[in-house]
C-alpha cells in the first residue's frame, strides 16, 4: 500500500470541496476500497473519511417513498421494518451480497460503487483498460465464463457486482449527490451506471469530487417481490446471473438482472412481455447480447431463473 493523506470531513459539502483535490478519494466502510488499495490497484494520495457526516438515517419521504442515507450500512438497511414492509426485494438482495461482517461495515453508497471482480481487474500484471486506460482488455479473448454477455463493448466485458444495485434499478431510485462546488442534483439509477463503450474507466455519472448524500426510493409499487441469485457455491460468492422482480396479479411487473453486464440490466419494453412468459421478456433482455463461448449459457440460464421464480410467484396467493 502506498502513503497517503487522511482528514475527516465536516460536512458533504466539505467533503465535496476537498476531493477536487488530485488524487482524492472517499472512504466510508472501505470494504473493497482498501482491498484494492493493498492490491495497488487503487493508489489515492487522499483519503477523506465521510462517517461523521450523519448520512445514515432512514426516513420516510413527503411522498410516500424513503430516503436512504449514503452510509446507512448493509445490515440496517436489509433490517429496517419499512424496507422489509415495503421493499422485500431489496432487502432480500443485501441479506444475498455478503457476509454478515461485510454487511456490517458496507454502505449504501458504497455498495452503489463498487468496482468490479473481473479476475483480470485484479492482476496488475495483465492489461485492463479499466485499471489503466488504453492498455487494453485481457478478458477480450481470454477466460470470460463470469463476464458480461450484454452492454459490453471493444474495450470492456466486466460486470457489475452488486446486488443491491440490481434491486434499486428494479425500484427506480433515484441517487442524490452534493458536489465539489456546493450543488446538488438528483441521478436518476438508470443513468447512474455507465456502460463501458471506449471509456471503461468511467463508471459512474458521477463528476471528480461528487458525493452520494442519499438513495431515494419512490413509493412502494406492492406486488410480489422477489430477488434470486445463481452463483457457483452458497456463501459469498458474485452471481452468475440474479434476478430483482416485482409481478403484480395481472401479470405486469420489473425485471433487472445482474451478473449478464457491466451495470444492472433492465429493459422497460421488455417487461411489457412478462404476461407472456420468461421466454419472450429474455429475447428482448439480451437482443444486442454478444456472448463468448464460455458465457453464453448465461442467458439460458436467465430464462430459466426467470421462468421459474415467475412461477412461483404466481402460484403463491
Amino acid at each position: 500500500m502506498r502513503p497517503f493523506t487522511y482528514e475527516r470531513a465536516s460536512t458533504p459539502r466539505a467533503a465535496a470541496m476537498a476531493a477536487r483535490m488530485s488524487g482524492a478519494k472517499f472512504i466510508a466502510g472501505g470494504t473493497n476500497l482498501l482491498d484494492l488499495m493493498k492490491l495497488e490497484i487503487e493508489a489515492p494520495t487522499h483519503l477523506i473519511d465521510v462517517n461523521g457526516l450523519a448520512l445514515d438515517r432512514i426516513e420516510a419521504t413527503e411522498d410516500g417513498g424513503l430516503k436512504i442515507g449514503a452510509l446507512v450500512r448493509n445490515t440496517d438497511l436489509a433490517a429496517d421494518p419499512t424496507v422489509r414492509k415495503d421493499y422485500p426485494l431489496l432487502s432480500r438482495a443485501l441479506l444475498a451480497g455478503a457476509s454478515g461482517q461485510l454487511r456490517n461495515k458496507a454502505t449504501t453508497a458504497g455498495n452503489l460503487l463498487q468496482r468490479t471482480r473481473c479476475a483480470y481487474f485484479y492482476d496488475p500484471n495483465m492489461p485492463c483498460n479499466k485499471r489503466q486506460p488504453g492498455s487494453g482488455c485481457s478478458a477480450i479473448g481470454g477466460y470470460t465464463r463470469s463476464l458480461a454477455v450484454v452492454g459490453g463493448s471493444e474495450a470492456c466485458i466486466a460486470t457489475h457486482p452488486s446486488d443491491m444495485a440490481v434491486a434499486m434499478r428494479a425500484l427506480d431510485a433515484k441517487v442524490e449527490t452534493v458536489q465539489s462546488d456546493g450543488s446538488e442534483r438528483v441521478i436518476p439509477i438508470a443513468e447512474f451506471h455507465r456502460l463501458p463503450g471506449d471509456t471503461p474507466h468511467i463508471e459512474t455519472a458521477l463528476e471528480p469530487g461528487e458525493l452520494i448524500t442519499a438513495a431515494v426510493l419512490p413509493k412502494s409499487i406492492g406486488g410480489k417481490q422477489v430477488y434470486h441469485k445463481v452463483r457457483d457455491r452458497w456463501s459469498y460468492a458474485f452471481a452468475l446471473v440474479s434476478l430483482g422482480l416485482i409481478v403484480h396479479r395481472d401479470g405486469t411487473g420489473r425485471v433487472a438482472l445482474g451478473g449478464v453486464a457491466p451495470k444492472p440490466w433492465r429493459d422497460e419494453t421488455a417487461e411489457a412481455e412478462l404476461p407472456r412468459g420468461a421466454k419472450a421478456v429474455t429475447a428482448k433482455l439480451f437482443a444486442r447480447a454478444k456472448p463468448t463461448e464460455e458465457n453464453a449459457f448465461k442467458i439460458q440460464l436467465a430464462e430459466r431463473t426467470l421462468g421459474a421464480v415467475l412461477a412461483d410467484a404466481r402460484a403463491e396467493p
